[in-house]
């Protein structure tokens, strides 16, 4: 989460919602480590999570991201959730929950959906009070 944290620190010099997401195989290998490029890339789907399993999904050659841990500082939304079951990406590890948007237990919790063929382990809390801060401080800069 360190890692990720430090990437979304690196968005937000850049401008982008602070957001980094680092995806790991089973043994800790970092397969991707990736931060929001929404704005830099011109894409709505350029999330940290997005960008972090479509590397990650290359470096291991399958769109199938089993036995994977997505770290993430921020509750994934609905977008990037979605993304995570259809990856079939094991766990997820999030650092502050999103009561605006979340969509792994605040908003909404795909991962329990009945009906999807795929429900990752979901874990939140893991250094929230610093993604927390870092996301307070940039939007407070940006009023």
């Amino acid at each position: 989460m360190q890692r990720a944290l430090g990437l979304a620190r690196r968005a937000a010099r850049r401008g982008e919602v602070p957001v980094g997401a680092v995806l790991v195989d089973e043994v800790g290998r970092v397969l991707a480590a990736e931060h929001n490029q929404s704005i830099a890339l011109c894409d709505p789907t350029a999330h940290a999570e997005v960008l972090a399993l479509r590397k990650g999904a290359a470096a291991l050659g399958n769109y199938r991201l089993t036995g994977t841990t997505l770290y993430v500082t921020l509750e994934p939304c609905p977008m990037c959730a979605g993304a995570v079951v259809w990856a079939r990406v094991s766990r997820v590890v999030f650092a502050a929950a999103d009561p605006r948007s979340g969509a792994l237990g605040s908003v909404a919790d795909l991962s329990r959906l009945e009906g999807l063929n795929h429900r990752p382990l979901v874990e939140g809390g893991l250094m929230a009070e610093q993604s927390a801060e870092l996301l307070r401080a940039f939007f407070a800069a940006r009023r």
